[in-house]
């Protein structure tokens, strides 16, 4: 695994207000990633011509599709997803919805990465603050429950506070995380998307990924990790 990355597509509603997919999949194949975490995939859920979109984006970008839906109802879901290069062993869906907020959850996959085990977890939090202070114990939890590395923690965290307790927390136990601007798309002035990874000293190089069709294809631009061989060698 040479590339991480984390999406929050929009519905593949574009900063213009247009809906497109096509955008988000050409945005996702610039990234050339072995694994990209997303947010706010619309399976069926607000219909945009009979597309499903988890299904949509496997197909554009060649990748393998596992789906972390959030809300579910008679048309479909909507929520969280990962798109992967490598094998997955196993998934799962842990509900952090929390009080009469929207529902939220995170997506725990197991990938077989070059013969080892690698753990990835795709989120996205709330809007209020006690609500993601919430979250981020959840996702702790969850961290612990499993192997200990590798171990690569992705999403959009909406921490749009200048005290960033959520990333505050999360850096402790997980490793400084970079803060890389990637909110609104065409202005970015907030660090709301985050890539964490365990070891931290295997994550070389954080971005956003800032292309001309990246600027429009969502309203945040995905951020992008580079991580050392050595993360995956330590396991194998």
């Amino acid at each position: 695994m040479v590339r991480i990355a984390t999406y929050n597509v929009h519905r593949c509603i574009g900063a213009d207000g247009r809906y497109d997919a096509d955008r988000v999949a050409a945005v996702i194949r610039e990234l050339d990633a072995d694994v990209v975490g997303l947010q706010e995939v619309d399976a069926r859920y607000h219909l945009e011509n009979d597309l499903d979109q988890i299904e949509y984006l496997q197909e554009a970008t060649g990748m393998t599709a596992v789906a972390g839906p959030t809300l579910t109802n008679h048309r479909g879901y909507y929520g969280n997803a990962l798109l992967t290069r490598h094998p997955v062993l196993d998934a799962r869906h842990v509900d952090l919805s929390w009080a009469r907020r929207e529902k939220r959850g995170a997506l725990d996959v197991e990938l077989d990465c070059e013969g080892a085990p690698v753990r990835v977890i795709v989120t996205h939090f709330g809007l209020r603050g006690a609500e993601r202070r919430e979250q981020v114990r959840g996702i702790l939890s969850l961290v612990e429950q499993g192997r200990a590395a590798p171990l690569a923690v992705v999403g959009d965290f909406n921490e749009w506070s200048f005290i960033n307790r959520t990333v505050r927390v999360l850096d402790g136990a997980l490793g400084a995380s970079a803060a890389v601007r990637s909110f609104p798309s065409r202005w970015p002035l907030l660090s709301l998307d985050r890539v964490w990874v365990r070891p931290r000293a295997a994550l070389e190089a954080v971005w956003a990924h800032m292309s001309p069709l990246a600027l429009v294809a969502s309203d945040h631009l995905p951020v992008v990790g580079r991580l050392a061989a050595s993360w995956v060698q330590a396991v194998a």
